[in-house]
């Protein structure tokens, strides 16, 4: 009798990988509406700091913030390599801005461990769980709590 290919496919977490200084980071795949280059941002007055500003995607005004100081850790320093991730929460676009992209890794949902108070000097916090890899720790970021405030 064959496995049932849904069943498997629910134990899979897909992450997209990212890196915020030298932390790698991911999010799961199903929460991203898309990831693109720096655009033209414009700053917002009386922002909270990790906010880098607004841009324009598409006739969607997107608040962009800096996922460096959001997480503690130091702010995203401007680069060709700078990525957006665009995520929806609450109906709202939001972007993530981030050092770089890196690999989507799957892994089987029991890989994956509930994430300590301080992840490499970052609000462990904001951090659902981590994933070991064979050359790295993934932090994997709560999109939620990371947006809350």
């Amino acid at each position: 009798m064959a496995a049932n290919p849904k069943k498997i496919q629910e134990n899979n977490a897909e992450l997209a990988t990212f890196y915020v200084g030298k932390a790698l980071c991911g999010i799961d795949i199903l929460s991203i509406q898309e990831i693109n280059k720096h655009f033209e941002v414009t700053t917002v007055p009386q922002a909270p700091d990790y906010v880098v500003g607004v841009l324009n995607l598409r006739g969607r005004i997107v608040t962009i913030l800096d996922l460096g100081k959001k997480l503690g850790l130091s702010q995203i320093r401007s680069n060709k390599k700078n990525r957006n991730i665009i995520v929806r929460s609450q109906d709202e676009l939001v972007g993530l801005m981030v050092d770089s992209i890196s690999d989507v890794v799957t892994s089987d949902q029991d890989r994956i461990e509930p994430a300590p108070s301080n992840i490499s000097g970052m609000k462990g916090k904001f951090f659902r769980g981590v994933m070991k890899t064979q050359n790295a720790l993934i932090g994997i970021l709560d999109i939620e709590e990371v947006l809350k405030e």
